[in-house]
C-alpha cells in the first residue's frame, strides 16, 4: 500500500499536567488516522458495512514512544499496511513533529461480517485489499 498521511495538532486538552500529551491520546489518533485512510478509499464505516457486510476491530495495537509532544505541536501521522493474512492486517504508524520522530505502533485489524447470527471472523476481499493498494 502507498503510504497514508494525515495531521493533528494537539489541543491543550489533549495534554497531562506536566505539559505533555497524554498516552491514550495516541491510540486515539492511530484509530482516527485509520478512518480518514477508509474514508480516502471511500470506505467510511457505513460504507464499509454496506458494501461488504463487514467491520474492522482491533485485535492488537502497541506503540513505542520515542519524544514527547506538548500544546501546540503539529503531529503528522503516517499510516501503511505492512502485512496482510487471510483474516487480519497490520497497519504500521509513524508520528513525527518536524523532524522528531514521537513515536512507532501497530494496529492489527481483523476482517469480521455481520449477520443475524453476530459477528464472526472471514477471509479479507480481494477487493478491499487493492482499494487500500
Amino acid at each position: 500500500m502507498s503510504l497514508f498521511t494525515t495531521s493533528y495538532t494537539v489541543e491543550w486538552g489533549d495534554c497531562d499536567e506536566a505539559g505533555i500529551v497524554f498516552y491514550p491520546n495516541y491510540f486515539y489518533w492511530l484509530d482516527c488516522t485509520f478512518q480518514r485512510l477508509l474514508r480516502g478509499c471511500g470506505l467510511g464505516q457505513r460504507q464499509l458495512q454496506a458494501r461488504f457486510g463487514a467491520v474492522t476491530p482491533l485485535v492488537d495495537v502497541g506503540l513505542k514512544f520515542r519524544a514527547p509532544a506538548r500544546y501546540d505541536d503539529v503531529l503528522s501521522v503516517s499510516a501503511t499496511v505492512s502485512d496482510w493474512q487471510e483474516r487480519r492486517f497490520r497497519i504500521a504508524y509513524r508520528l513525527t513533529c518536524g523532524e522528531t520522530l514521537i513515536a512507532e505502533g501497530h494496529e492489527l485489524r481483523a476482517w469480521a461480517v455481520l449477520s443475524d447470527a453476530g459477528i464472526r471472523g472471514a477471509a479479507v476481499p480481494d477487493e478491499f485489499r487493492s482499494m487500500l493498494g
